[in-house]
């Protein structure tokens, strides 16, 4: 049905662009079956290594792992490579090529006004100056949580607000949220101790946090555990989480908890038991495992709080992370070179990192090539688990070539809404079901602008890849994942084919404009 008027309710400064676009909200979800609440744990710079449902070995991750025991893994799922572009290609359901996808504001901006490097007149000046050139938002573009809210749900988001770089209120309530808390800044959410954080446009202060730098530390991780303050972000975001579900147990909720863990530099009230007395791991290793396991157990409290109400096969939980692995606790690792399948050294500058070979302790990127930032597995390959008692079946696991951004139109199918056209976005609930999955991509674009070696890569569906490694020398890479995950065998020369029909696929994505808008 049509539900203009319902959408004029929820925003009535934009009746004006009705006609540009339209809800559908259908009966239910895909199955028929009442609308479940949603959950969504995206984790920060979490590389699928660190978890024991994908390999982990030394720190034991009990709760999400039973996530993926009691749910579906994905093993061929694709992030960003980085964290703002990562939050908008799952806030807006396109592919971060798209134009605006790498668009983000500076960041930092309250920490001069903290510090008192710039007076409050001169921030509110700067601030007023960035809301009104800063990335706009067109008045008809539709984000993730209000195709939950066209379904009649609460939304809310915990942590690192909007896409993590300085935003402000107004800005993440037309985002779809109807409740946020945390930070509206990217370089204030480097540290675990802020003075303040802001909660419905409301600032609230954080006992015994004095620091501007919201408690940083070195990324070498060696200040004493506790270091930075008295109160830990986390668990201010654990127990809001916990009172929402409480509060909202009546009705369906969507909650997002876009969390800090376990982005560095390292930081932590006190090491868990598993490490304290670990001799074989430095001080930022222990801190760092720490990290970990507080997520995990955050988690475990999630799900305790939803068995308690009796939710637990109401809801839907999903978890996730936004890029590949990043080193915190340690020296980055030296490069490897890479082999053709004939043994011939590649001839390429392919700048890889690889964890497994060169010192990383947990193998965080899980034996594969490179780290957050990069265009290989390692730095966009994610981890993806969903738990839904009755609906998934337990224990199994997908290869479906899936991304960030097709999770607006998985909500869509569970809350009952149709995504307005034109996103990339297409729904794995069917995967998620059991049922056949007759929408799929041909391939899917991560983008990276953040150096020019091993940048933007397409994935396609029968698992090849390719790489832009430096679009002004021409230089590409191509690589077969179905039988090289790890990327150790560069195939372009073999199938110069491939990329030449690649190549001009992958370019016509980068900086390609809204068919949504």
């Amino acid at each position: 049905m049509n539900t203009n008027a319902s959408f004029k309710s929820v925003f009535p400064g934009i009746a004006i662009c009705l006609g540009i676009f339209t809800f559908s909200v259908l009966k239910g979800a895909e199955d028929g079956t009442e609308k479940p609440n949603v959950i969504l744990i995206y984790a920060d710079d979490l590389g699928p290594g660190m978890l024991g449902s994908y390999g982990q070995e030394l720190i034991k991750t009990p709760h999400i792992d039973q996530l993926a025991a009691e749910g579906i893994k994905f093993n061929n799922y694709y992030g960003g490579v980085f964290c703002a572009p990562a939050r908008w290609t799952l806030l807006t359901g396109m592919h971060d090529g798209r134009l605006g996808g790498w668009k983000q504001s500076n960041a930092g901006l309250p920490i001069l006004r903290d510090r008192g490097d710039i007076t409050e007149v001169e921030y509110q000046r700067r601030l007023a100056e960035l809301k009104a050139n800063a990335h706009p938002i067109p008045p008809h573009e539709v984000f993730l949580a209000q195709i939950a809210q066209q379904a009649g749900y609460s939304t809310a988001q915990f942590g690192k607000l909007d896409r993590g770089f300085l935003t402000w209120a107004e800005r993440v309530e037309r985002m779809g949220w109807d409740y946020h808390e945390g930070y509206y800044d990217h370089q204030r959410a480097h540290g675990f101790y802020p003075p303040y954080l802001w909660r419905n446009g409301e600032r609230f202060e954080l006992e015994g946090n004095y620091d501007p730098l919201c408690g940083k530390m070195s990324e070498f991780g060696n200040e004493p555990v506790g270091s930075g303050g008295e109160t830990y972000s986390q668990n201010v975001f654990i127990e809001g989480i916990l009172n929402y579900i409480r509060d909202h147990q009546e009705k369906p909720f969507f909650l997002y908890h876009s969390t800090q863990l376990p982005h560095g530099p390292v930081a932590i009230p006190e090491l868990h038991p598993d490490f304290a007395d670990l001799p074989n791991l430095s001080l930022a290793e222990k801190k760092y495992a720490s990290m970990v396991k507080m997520l995990d157990d955050h988690v475990g409290l999630i799900m305790a709080e939803l068995k308690q109400l009796g939710l637990d096969k109401k809801t839907v939980v999903l978890f996730t992370s936004d890029n590949g692995h990043e080193l915190y606790y340690g020296p980055k690792p030296s490069y490897h070179a890479q082999t053709l399948p004939d043994g011939e050294k590649a001839n390429l500058t392919d700048r890889k990192w690889r964890t497994s070979e060169a010192g990383d302790v947990f193998d965080g990127a899980g034996g594969r090539a490179g780290l957050k930032r990069s265009g290989y597995q390692g730095g966009m390959q994610c981890p993806m688990i969903v738990r839904w008692p009755g609906k998934i079946a337990a224990g199994t696991a997908t290869d479906l070539l899936s991304a960030h951004y097709d999770f607006l139109a998985t909500l869509g199918d569970l809350v009952g809404v149709m995504p307005p056209d034109g996103k990339d976005s297409i729904s794995y609930l069917p995967t998620l079901l059991g049922k056949p999955q007759k929408a799929v991509h041909d391939y899917v674009i991560v983008n990276n602008q953040f150096n020019r070696m091993a940048s933007s890569a397409l994935i396609t569906k029968e698992g090849w890849k390719l790489i832009e490694v430096d679009r002004e020398k021409d230089l590409f890479q191509l690589y077969n994942i179905q039988e090289d995950n790890e990327e150790r065998h560069e195939l372009s020369k073999r199938y110069p084919e491939k990329v030449s029909l690649l190549k001009p696929l992958l370019l016509s994505q980068l900086d390609s404009s809204r068919p949504d808008l």
